[in-house]
Formats: structure tokens, sequence, C-alpha cells
């Protein structure tokens, strides 16, 4: 059986006409509040808060949101707050990563840091900070708590990340660990926001917050095997930009588990950050074609299975078919 056609607005397959059209629209709404949420009286603020909204983003966190909402009253009028909530949080991660990671690019434009300095873009994403707890406020006590208990895990991803692994860690699992609390974790409380706000059975709620953990987790390790498989034009962004600065991620964890002599060379060049272009390039060319990249595919498939897994048993509509290609669409993306 063919998969059916992505839609060309939602980058999803199209599942059902009706829930693409709402869906659709949704989106469009929300995008057009976040135009506004980013908004500031101060020229320059409202200059650097639109910069990375303007350059696009594949609005996953809302469009897990508003299907999550659709287990329950997905007219409920906090679906698009609570979707506008996740996304400013995101963005405003983006902002300080690119600080972290002295990024020169991002979304294909240049990044605010490179734009600007490290000092307005850390700024920036405070405000943005600021702008999404002003709104979640409004959601009530329950969502300010989900959404400041999910704060804390992406700034603890964020500083176990920065530590590394302990001398008994294992560092697959800890960096494991750590993409769960940095990304899983918010794309979990895009899906749980949509299901409670839209009064989605417990049931369903709690179905749907493990769904979104676990997809959110394959979604960055599958960025990691785009980061290394695809070229800077593909991207937007440079590619190998983490094996530029010596961080791990899931393809480099695989061949660093090598004991093939073969592999010794690129071993020697994933010792540490490798600031030189020559060997920059060499090190993207070995980790390409090593066996450690089929193992962080076979590794994203295992993920994406467990969170199909969990649809299972969800009500059988749409919104659930939406889903189950959503998982279909996160890991073609590996190949």
């Amino acid at each position: 059986m063919r998969p059916p056609a992505a839609s060309p607005a939602l980058g999803l397959p199209i599942v059902d006409p009706n829930l693409e059209s709402r869906v659709r629209l949704r989106l469009l709404e929300i995008e057009k509040e976040l135009a506004g949420a980013v908004a500031s009286d101060i020229d320059f603020v409202n200059e650097a808060a639109h910069h990375l909204l303007e350059a696009g983003g594949k609005r996953f966190r809302p469009l897990l949101c508003v299907l999550a909402a659709e287990f329950g009253d997905r007219e409920a009028p906090g679906v698009v707050p609570a979707a506008l909530v996740v996304e400013l949080t995101h963005l405003a991660t983006l902002y300080h990563d690119d600080v972290m990671d002295e990024a020169e690019v991002r979304r294909g434009a240049p990044s605010a840091n490179a734009r600007w300095d490290n000092s307005v873009a850390i700024l920036t994403g405070d405000f943005l900070f600021a702008r999404a707890s002003d709104i979640v406020a409004d959601l009530g006590p329950d969502a300010v708590r989900i959404q400041a208990r999910t704060f804390a895990r992406l700034v603890q991803g964020q500083i176990r990340e920065t530590i590394g692994p302990g001398p008994q860690d294992d560092a697959l699992q800890h960096y494991l660990s750590v993409v769960a609390d940095k990304t899983g974790s918010l794309i979990a409380t895009s899906a749980r926001f949509g299901a409670k706000i839209a009064g989605a059975s417990p049931a369903a709620e709690e179905l749907l917050t493990a769904f979104g953990e676990q997809i959110g987790t394959v979604f960055q390790l599958s960025d990691d095997i785009i980061d290394v498989a695809s070229d800077s034009t593909d991207l937007g962004k440079a590619s190998g930009t983490d094996l530029r600065e010596g961080i791990s991620t899931l393809p480099t964890l695989y061949a660093s588990r090598s004991e093939d002599v073969a592999d010794s060379r690129l071993l020697e060049l994933l010792s540490g950050p490798i600031s030189d272009d020559r060997l920059h390039a060499e090190a993207l060319a070995l980790l390409r074609c090593n066996p450690a990249m089929d193992l962080a595919r076979g590794a994203v498939e295992q993920r994406t299975q467990a969170a199909r897994d969990l649809l299972s048993s969800l009500p059988d509509i749409p919104a659930r078919d939406a889903l189950y290609a959503l998982c279909d669409l996160v890991t073609s993306r590996t190949f």
C-alpha cells in the first residue's frame, strides 16, 4: 500500500482532509498569534525577538499540541495559547543554544549571536521565556506547574550535557537521558497541554504525554543523524556542528564503541573538538560511511516503534492516524 501524499502546508501525510483543514487553519492562527506574542514597544527588542521566528521552523510542538487536542474538545479556547507557550519556550532555547554552541547560522539565517552578540541573544531568549510565562499564567496553576517542571528539565538537561557523563556513567545512556530532558520534555508537554486543555480523558492524556516524550527523543536523535549525513545546503545551517565542537551525539557514541582497528583514525578525530576545516571534513566523511550510522538509524527506528505502540491504545480517530504518520515522517528523515 502506498503511503499517503504529504501535505505541502504541514509537511505531514494527509490522512483525513477534514483533519488537515482544521489543523492547517489552527496552525495559521498560531503563527499569527506568535508574531503578536513576540512583539515589543522597543524597536530593537522587537527586531531581535522576531529574528528566528521569521526564519521559519517546523512548528512541530504546536502541531503536536493541536493534534492532541483532537482527543477532546478541539475548539477549547486554551489550545492556541498552550501552543504559543511551547513554541515560545522552544524559540527561547534556540537563542541560548546558539550562544553555547557559538553557532553562526540558524534556519538558513545568521544566528542572533552572530548578527548581534551573545548578550543580545541571551537577553532575547529571556524575553521569550517571559512571554511564555505571561501566557501560561492565564491557563491556570496546573499549566504553570507543568511549564515550570518542563523548564527545570530543559535546564537540567543542558547542565548535564555541559558537564558530561561521570566516570561511572555509561556515555550512551547519559546522552539519551540528556536528550529526553532537553528535547523530549518540551514535546511531551506540547502533547500534554493539548490533551489536558481539550479535556481528553486522563488515560489519553498520559498516553499522549508518553508518546510526546518518545517521539520528541526520536526527533532529536534523527537530527543527530541528519547533521552528519546531510550537507549545509539541505540543513540550512553548518553540517557537523556538534562534531566540530566535540559534542557527543548518537552516531559518534556508537562509533566510539568500535573495536575495529580500521576505525582508529575516526576515533582519533572524535577524541575532541575539530576546529581545522580539513580535519572536520575528513571526520565527517569517515563517520558517514561508518557502521555507526546504521546502528543509529536502527536505534531511531526502535524508539519510533515504541512511540507507535503507545498510540495503539488511543481512540481510533483521524488524529491517531496522523500521529502514526508523524512517526513515519520523523524516521524517514534519517534515510
